[in-house]
């Protein structure tokens, strides 16, 4: 965590993971994001799941599901309703283990013939030899479910990397639900990340918070301002945390770091796709669009990838 924050305060235009937003506190704010008017992406997702799931149990008849980026797995219920979870292994896979934890104990209290293995993972972590997210030893077929377009967290070379590490773990039965936002009007899309409540603000502020609890930083987070905006060039939100006056934080095995008034540290991005452009990125990765699923409005994507022969 030292070397990412370090590397990446000192780059011309400061960025932080935002894997950091997640302890436990950054989980409940984001799941207060997703039941907010604005944010579109949960429910239309909601939405979709329930009409197209049932289909999905009976097409591919899986044994097992592995969620990537469980969090509350408040969507994945609709999923497991239609699987018969009482003869199911669900694997939820989230970087936060207290979260998890409770995720998993609500889970078996609901749903008392289910299996319920968490695995605590880093989606980011790229690094040669990386493990697959599941157990090997997991009943096939498996349908690995990465929802909330999370996929949009990375940029195109490293969603290509995390695709090929789901798809090192799966047999040819196996198949990759997929939720993906789609480009849209540009004021409805930055209106999800700039709620009127100002949720989505202290979650970002609440990265400063994490680092400053793990790595004992001094970062103010009040005096740090929520910006959120569309770069239509690059196809993707951009979540900024902007510094009101000049400071200087500090961060034990890092020293002192310059921040000046108007400088921003970018703590997101969440790219928005079109078909052929995830259609490329799922290649790349050995796998092919088996079915894609859309909302009325065409705004959003559930995608179901298979292995390429």
């Amino acid at each position: 965590m030292l070397a990412e924050v370090r590397e990446g305060l000192l780059r011309a235009q400061k960025e932080i993971s935002p894997k950091y937003f997640y302890d436990h506190r950054g989980s409940l704010l984001f799941e207060a994001i997703t039941r907010l008017p604005e944010y579109y992406l949960t429910r239309t997702e909601r939405a979709l799941l329930t009409r197209v799931a049932p289909a999905l149990a009976r097409s591919i008849g899986p044994r097992s599901l592995v969620e990537l980026g469980a969090g509350s797995a408040d969507k994945t219920r609709i999923v497991l309703d239609a699987l018969h979870p009482e003869s199911l292994v669900y694997v939820p896979v989230d970087v936060s283990a207290a979260f998890l934890d409770e995720t998993a104990t609500r889970l078996r209290a609901e749903y008392p013939g289910l299996r319920v293995e968490p695995v605590v993972a880093d989606l980011s972590d790229d690094a040669p030899g990386a493990r697959p997210f599941a157990p090997r030893s997991l009943p096939h077929p498996t349908l690995v479910a990465f929802l909330g377009s999370t996929i949009g967290n990375f940029d195109d070379d490293a969603a290509v990397r995390l695709l090929r590490r789901v798809r090192g773990g799966m047999r040819v039965d196996d198949r990759l639900l997929l939720g993906a936002d789609l480009v849209k009007d540009v004021a409805v899309i930055e209106a999800a990340y700039n709620d009127a409540q100002g949720v989505t603000a202290e979650f970002n502020r609440n990265m400063l918070r994490v680092l400053n609890h793990e790595l004992g930083a001094t970062f103010d987070p009040d005096a740090f301002e929520h910006w959120a905006f569309y770069n239509a060039a690059a196809g993707r939100i951009e979540m900024h945390l902007v510094a009101d006056a000049d400071q200087c934080v500090g961060i034990p095995g890092v020293g002192t770091i310059p921040v000046r008034r108007g400088e921003s540290i970018r703590t997101e991005v969440s790219n928005k796709y079109d078909r052929p452009r995830l259609t490329r990125m799922l290649l790349a990765a050995d796998l092919d669009i088996a079915e894609w699923e859309t909302d009325d409005a065409g705004g959003y994507a559930l995608v179901v990838a298979r292995p390429c022969a």
